[in-house]
């Protein structure tokens, strides 16, 4: 096992479970994106609860409100890669909030 430690940045990306990018879901097309432009790695997460810039709670709990749950995309690679990403995601994102971290990035690959 080789371990290498470098400097990184976290991209995550927040957005609903039903909005759609030509025809497939977002968070679908991001992380086809992220691999087509070879970013490091990319996790989807679905939230349990939360609300957005509507302030209406979405919540799996409750049948009615189920439909748009959140959604997180997480997506790590070295600062520059990850700076240039964003004028992707600017083209793609019609709704929805980007925060970003600077991170150390311990990577362990195989000899």
């Amino acid at each position: 096992m080789k371990k290498t430690v470098e400097e990184g940045r976290l991209l995550r990306i927040f957005v609903g479970e039903n909005h759609r990018h030509h025809g497939i879901p977002l968070f679908e097309a991001i992380i086809q994106k992220a691999r087509e432009k070879g970013l490091a790695g990319a996790t989807i997460l679905k939230a349990v609860e939360g609300y957005g810039i509507h302030k209406k709670i979405h919540t799996h709990r409750l049948l009615e409100l189920a439909e748009e749950m959140p959604i997180i995309i997480e997506i790590v690679d070295t600062p520059e890669k990850i700076e240039s990403f964003l004028p992707l995601l600017d083209e793609m994102i019609k709704e929805g909030a980007i925060t970003l971290e600077d991170v150390k990035l311990i990577r362990y690959t195989p000899d």
